[in-house]
């Protein structure tokens, strides 16, 4: 048998796909063991059996009754927010790791590049969402340099790749994403918006990255630190990039301005565009919304199972 942690992926979908794919031609540290679904006729269980992957059309519930349940670490489940709390309450007393690539967020916030040395141990970790995967490490980078008041960030992507899944977690995609800017990215508030694009040809993922930081700070420190993380994230979704230079918009503390909820605000206002083109794996490249979910999973399973070997 090859070497590697025996991974399951619940999620026949296109997440799901795209991950299968990604481990069985990527991963160094992983091998693929079984792809659960729901839909025997799905592309995401047709394919998988072609390339020898165990398979089951029964949910969670075939996932655990198969023998090659025995070889399995690690389960990514790529279902729905409401689907993975059944998930993982069956799932749980089998000491099995769980990634959730869903917005349930039931375990901890994970962000590869900003917090996994924390939750190298935690049994459910939860991948936030793929505006949190974009956004929450140039938050976290600001965060290094300054005190950051307020972070807003809106994820805009085509249509086309919002599958049925992501429409119905939009209200748990936001909360999800704006709770990470907050507990992984280090801001004090936080609030996320999402974007569905109908344009034809459909665009690249795109995101924008609102920090606002309070009092005097330095401009260029904050650049350095979010060039350097942009660079740390391209390492496993090598589509990631700047759009544009950061801009810095400067508030003087004789003319503030009015924030609603806390009042006068005098400072700098950091403003990031970031672009994700997806590596077209399963999914067409304007698909970086998806693709840096995945990418973010593996990445994550990869240095876990490397922290075993």
């Amino acid at each position: 048998m090859s070497k590697g942690r025996g991974v399951a992926i619940i999620g026949s979908g296109n997440i799901g796909t795209d991950l299968m794919i990604k481990v069985m031609r990527n991963a160094e540290h992983l091998r693929m063991v079984a792809m659960v679904g729901i839909d025997p006729n799905s592309d995401g269980l047709q394919r998988a059996e072609r390339m020898g992957v165990a398979t089951t059309a029964e949910g969670i519930d075939g996932l655990l009754a198969m023998s090659e349940f025995d070889d399995v670490d690690v389960v990514f489940d790529a279902t729905s927010a409401a689907a993975h709390a059944e998930n993982w309450a069956k799932l749980e007393p089998t000491g099995v790791q769980m990634l959730d690539l869903t917005p349930a967020a039931i375990g901890p916030y994970c962000v590869p590049v900003v917090n996994l040395d924390e939750h190298l141990d935690a049994r459910n970790l939860n991948m936030v969402t793929c505006g949190g995967q974009a956004t929450v490490p140039i938050v976290a980078a600001v965060s290094k340099v300054a005190l950051v008041s307020y972070a807003e960030i809106v994820a805009s992507i085509a249509s086309k790749s919002a599958g049925p899944g992501t429409r119905a977690n939009i209200d748990e995609f936001t909360e999800t994403t704006s709770n990470g800017l907050v507990a992984v990215g280090g801001a004090v508030r936080g609030k996320a918006v999402i974007v569905l694009n109908p344009a034809e040809p459909p665009l690249m993922m795109r995101n924008t990255v609102y920090c606002l930081v309070e009092g005097d700070c330095d401009h260029d420190a904050i650049e350095r630190s979010i060039l350097a993380q942009v660079e740390r994230v391209q390492a496993y979704v090598p589509g990631y990039r700047l759009k544009q230079d950061v801009q810095f918009e400067t508030v003087a503390q004789d003319d503030p301005l009015h924030i609603p909820e806390t009042g006068k605000f005098w400072g700098t206002r950091v403003t990031v565009f970031i672009e994700v083109t997806g590596a077209a794996h399963y999914l067409p490249d304007y698909a970086g919304n998806l693709d840096i979910m995945t990418s973010a999973a593996l990445a994550t399973a990869e240095r876990l199972a490397g922290e075993r070997s």
